[in-house]
């Protein structure tokens, strides 16, 4: 990886990813988890001080970043339960089929190269009467700003570490193989329309 990639992504993802909107969107959905919590993209640890610790019983925080768990850490040894990170081996999530009660994914679907096939893999691990819980940013409603999302994205990709703007969030949860529970959308304030278009809600495995 680039010196960019490796020493100062993290901070700037870490920076803008934590903004005091963002920051709001996450408190609405990460104190859903509950039992054994697979987050994926974990990060810098922004969402560690959200999880409610009287229905978490275990975190497994998955990125592929090392320098991004050292930023994590510090957050993790504040918690009052268990905290492990784990890096992404191979194309599939080092995790035993049905071993997790909560897949939680914030602001990471937009930089899986295969979303599909992590989505997938979410569903791998979950147990019966599992949920993943979602917050994401994506594909705008408004064709004007999807035009805009169009043209920045080949830029923006490439200085924010593979981030795309416009993904149809929804429809990848469904290509994944999970049917969706209510989603809520909102342009979030103070953020660039561009990059501020947010979904966010729960999705259960779909039925075979």
């Amino acid at each position: 990886m680039s010196f960019y990639d490796t020493h100062i992504l993290p901070h700037f993802i870490n920076c803008a990813c934590g903004t005091k909107a963002i920051m709001k969107q996450r408190e609405k959905v990460v104190p859903l988890a509950s039992g054994t919590v697979l987050e994926i993209g974990i990060g810098t640890g922004l969402n560690l001080p959200l999880y409610d610790a009287g229905k978490v019983e275990r975190l497994i925080g998955l990125d592929p970043s090392e320098k991004s768990w050292e930023l994590a850490g510090a957050r993790a040894r504040a918690l009052d339960f268990e905290v492990e990170f784990i890096g992404l081996p191979g194309e599939q999530i080092p995790l035993e089929d049905q071993s997790v009660d909560t897949v939680m994914v914030t602001f990471s679907l937009c930089t899986i190269p295969d979303p599909v096939a992590a989505l997938k893999g979410m569903q791998r691990v979950l147990r019966p009467g599992g949920k993943l819980i979602f917050c994401e940013h994506g594909m705008a409603p408004d064709a004007n700003i999807r035009k805009w999302q169009g043209r920045i994205n080949p830029l923006w990709r490439k200085i924010a570490g593979g981030c795309n703007l416009n993904r149809d969030i929804p429809d990848l949860l469904q290509q994944g193989g999970f049917s969706l529970g209510a989603v809520e959308t909102l342009y979030l304030p103070g953020t660039p329309r561009f990059a501020g278009f947010n979904y966010w809600g729960s999705a259960s495995p779909s039925a075979s």
